[in-house]
């Protein structure tokens, strides 16, 4: 009888397999592989190990902010040492960190690795001495990947331009897949009241837009007090994008967002919105928005990397360009003019797009013929 594969799933926090990778984690398992998590120990351990029959190992040494030199030396030894003992038939790496040091360690050890590249972010949108020394890193360690996995087109485009990985070794997917199961349609709990409801949901980083999302709702309340506008997120302090908690303090006191903190159930928040704005300058594929496709919800979003893709222009939503508080308070007031059918058949159309394009079972058909390219076993 055929051994298992061991297959290693490697990101810069357990939250992210919680919130993004359990497709594939099924996946593997179903397939009967064994599959190992590596991870920095987070408040989301317990509850994914309790669901899932996968074993995890701890990272002391990852830090999601900062390069200090003798601290990446030791998150590259912790990983070296991880992957030395476990060695696994193939590594999947997530995240920034992972896809740099964990790649290089992988390939020091001959073990095959693939690099999922999960959005470039602040990499890309600020130009500093880390982010400088990142896609120099990421171009090092690329050229050793086996593979790497973009989750849009627009990013694996980026990254061949610059040199950074080629096309022969790359390819992209769409997103992370959203489980239309869980998010789906829920009119029990949609807003019946007078006032329409758009909400923000997302970590409270300046590179997610909510300044522009706030400052569109001053303009849309000055212009019409029949809106609403609720928040539900947490500042990322790991993150230099992230808003103050002054700043907070001061759109919740002055009454212009009605904020829910950190809400780890987002449904009943997308059920109960009209519409869901989400004016990131750059996603890899927004997370937030394929779930508001999923329930229905019309989404207003920029037209930019990881949000284009799912927003067709006056269909499912309405694209703004980036930035751009005047447009986006604009589109605000043009989807408060669309009549209670219109709103539904746009949420409908989104629906569809959901079904069609980001339904998880397609994000994970995606990665098992991948493993088949690399010559795994998917029997």
């Amino acid at each position: 009888m055929k051994r298992k594969n061991k297959i290693l799933l490697v990101a810069n926090s357990t939250w992210n397999f919680y919130n993004f990778r359990m497709n594939i984690i099924d996946a593997l398992i179903d397939r009967e592989d064994e599959v190992v998590l590596v991870s920095p120990v987070d408040e989301f351990l317990a509850p994914l190990l309790e669901v899932k029959q996968v074993r995890h190992i701890p990272l002391k040494n990852l830090y999601r902010k900062g390069v200090n030199p003798v601290q990446e030396v030791k998150l590259y030894n912790e990983l070296k040492e991880i992957y030395r003992n476990e060695l696994p038939e193939l590594i999947i790496h997530f995240t920034i960190k992972p896809n740099i040091y964990g790649n290089l360690a992988a390939k020091s050890l001959d073990i095959k690795s693939i690099c999922v590249v999960t959005g470039l972010g602040y990499v890309f949108l600020h130009d500093t001495f880390y982010n400088s020394f990142a896609k120099r890193m990421y171009q090092y360690s690329f050229k050793k990947a086996d593979l790497i996995i973009f989750e849009n087109e627009d990013d694996r485009n980026l990254f061949i331009e610059k040199n950074i990985s080629t096309a022969e070794k790359s390819l992209s997917v769409k997103g992370c897949g959203v489980n239309l199961d869980y998010y789906k349609p829920l009119p029990s709990l949609e807003n019946k009241g007078t006032k329409i409801i758009f909400s923000f949901i997302a970590r409270l980083m300046y590179d997610k837009g909510i300044v522009e999302f706030i400052e569109a709702a001053k303009i849309v309340k000055k212009q019409n007090q029949n809106a609403e506008f609720w928040v539900a997120g947490e500042i990322d302090s790991g993150n230099p994008s992230s808003i103050k908690i002054e700043t907070l303090h001061e759109w919740i006191e002055d009454g212009t967002i009605k904020y829910f903190g950190h809400v780890r159930d987002v449904r009943p928040i997308i059920a109960k919105s009209d519409c869901i704005v989400l004016p990131s300058y750059r996603e890899a594929m927004a997370r937030t928005l394929t779930e508001a496709l999923s329930m229905e919800k019309p989404i207003i979003s920029c037209d930019t990397s990881g949000c284009r893709a799912i927003v067709d222009d006056g269909i499912n939503g309405y694209l703004v360009p980036v930035k751009n508080v005047g447009a986006l308070a604009e589109a605000m007031e043009k989807y408060q003019l669309l009549s209670e059918g219109q709103r539904k058949r746009m949420g409908q159309k989104g629906r569809q797009k959901a079904q069609d394009e980001f339904d998880d079972h397609i994000v994970t058909r995606q990665y098992l013929g991948i493993l088949n390219q690399l010559k795994f076993n998917v029997e």
